[in-house]
């Protein structure tokens, strides 16, 4: 909806933004052809998890946390596991992390073939929504179903169930899969492995604006492989650091116009990005043989700072994920024990995973009895916030001449970029442009 103000401006509204996670609003004012205000206002009501969090004992967190979020919760119970088992002075054993790390492919597999087909896709190919795209490709919107069936099998193999796993425990899991189990699963994601290199051909079609970011990208990088579920901190400017030290470069602060902490890097000016494009940046040479080629057939270099790009990336990030998937599979043995023993202790511990939107930390402090004195948790969302806005700054700069229907939807477009996370709701946005 738009309409004239007496004052020369004008406001653009659009009610609700379909396909993100979320309630908030957008709010623009642009003064003679610059953009004067960006606010991206995330009005739904904050959970005050690590208010409750504190009182809990030691070995609840992964089973609360995982309840943040529907689309990612093996990231909450990761990272919530990694910063316990760290204060407790408790190291998993190297069987354990594998399952753990095949668990996260799954939610990484739902989760991307989720955002790729059903709410970015349409973007480009020029629908509403993916039901409406379904008719007139409905081969690629089953591919994109059939995707997400793989990643939720996956999980409820390994993890009990594909929505908040009931599997998952400090130490470990409450049972390991067996063999059988596992191998069943193969042909399901051996077919997923060729979907997956089927939507990389798909999305580099697409057509893409020429925008490119100039932010400091962060994510981890583990001693081997793609970072998934372990790794320490690296930057593209050059900074590394221990997930320990993590408080000690983010610092996170409160905006007016946002119920979620905006963050920033080491004081930073520039906006820092986590999820997809930094781990693909940072990590481009941790890729599988597999996963690299698809990347250069679909056009992408060593690095990608254009957010709208960042379809093609996860398209590239389920293939490696297939990839390790069934590395783990074909390597598994039974006869693990499925935990270790995590006893109760005084300190402090830091955890930090990827989940598939970027870097997730958590850190808890606990008594001796294990009773949680403190929490913090940093979603990647959160520390997305100020990117989004700059980059809807420089768009609606640059196409401050389109209609305001197109600037809307291209602003739109720009959001979703991130597959922002603002809870597990559908709608997200309320967009006001002010024009005077």
């Amino acid at each position: 909806m738009s309409h004239k103000l007496t004052d020369g401006g004008q406001v653009l509204h659009v009610g609700t933004l379909a396909r993100v996670e979320g309630e908030g609003a957008m709010h623009i004012e642009i003064d003679d052809g610059k953009v004067t205000e960006v606010q991206l206002r995330i009005f739904e009501p904050p959970r005050f998890y690590e208010a409750f969090l504190r009182g809990r004992a030691w070995t609840e967190p992964p089973d609360i946390t995982a309840r943040i979020c529907g689309i990612c919760p093996v990231a909450y119970q990761f990272s919530s596991c990694m910063a316990i088992e760290d204060a407790c002075g408790v190291t998993v054993p190297a069987a354990v992390q594998a399952m753990r790390r095949l668990l996260y492919c799954g939610e990484w597999i739902e989760s991307h073939a989720l955002h790729i087909y059903l709410l970015h896709a349409p973007d480009f190919l020029g629908y509403p929504g993916a039901i409406e795209m379904a008719k007139d490709h409905g081969a690629a919107v089953e591919r994109g179903l059939r995707l997400k069936k793989a990643g939720n099998d996956l999980m409820t193999v390994v993890g009990g169930r594909s929505v908040h796993p009931v599997n998952v425990r400090l130490g470990g899991f409450y049972r390991m899969p067996s063999v059988a189990d596992l191998k069943a699963l193969r042909p399901v994601l051996a077919q997923g492995l060729e979907d997956a290199l089927a939507t990389v051909r798909l999305v580099s079609t697409f057509d893409f604006p020429d925008m490119e970011q100039p932010y400091t990208y962060l994510s981890l990088r583990p001693e081997h492989g793609y970072p998934i579920d372990t790794g320490s901190v690296v930057t593209t400017s050059g900074a590394a650091f221990d997930v320990r030290d993590f408080p000690s470069h983010i610092t996170e602060f409160h905006v007016a116009h946002s119920n979620a902490l905006h963050a920033n890097l080491d004081g930073e000016d520039l906006p820092y990005v986590v999820g997809p494009l930094a781990r693909y940046t940072l990590n481009h040479d941790r890729l599988s043989p597999l996963a690299q080629a698809a990347a250069r057939e679909a056009g992408l270099g060593t690095t990608c700072r254009n957010p709208f790009r960042s379809i093609i990336v996860r398209s590239v990030e389920l293939v490696e994920v297939f990839v390790e998937a069934l590395r783990i599979i074909d390597g598994w043995r039974d006869g693990v024990a499925p935990s270790v023993p995590v006893p109760a202790r005084a300190g402090e511990g830091f955890g930090a995973t990827e989940a598939p939107r970027g870097v997730l930390f958590h850190r808890y402090r606990l008594a001796e009895d294990g009773t949680i004195l403190d929490a913090q948790i940093v979603p990647p969302t959160s520390q997305n916030q100020p990117s989004i806005e700059a980059d809807l700054r420089t768009l609606t700069e640059r196409w401050v001449q389109l209609s305001d229907h197109d600037l809307a939807h291209r602003c739109e477009e720009a959001i979703r970029n991130y597959d922002p996370c603002i809870s597990c709701a559908t709608h997200f946005l309320d967009l006001t442009v002010e024009r005077s």
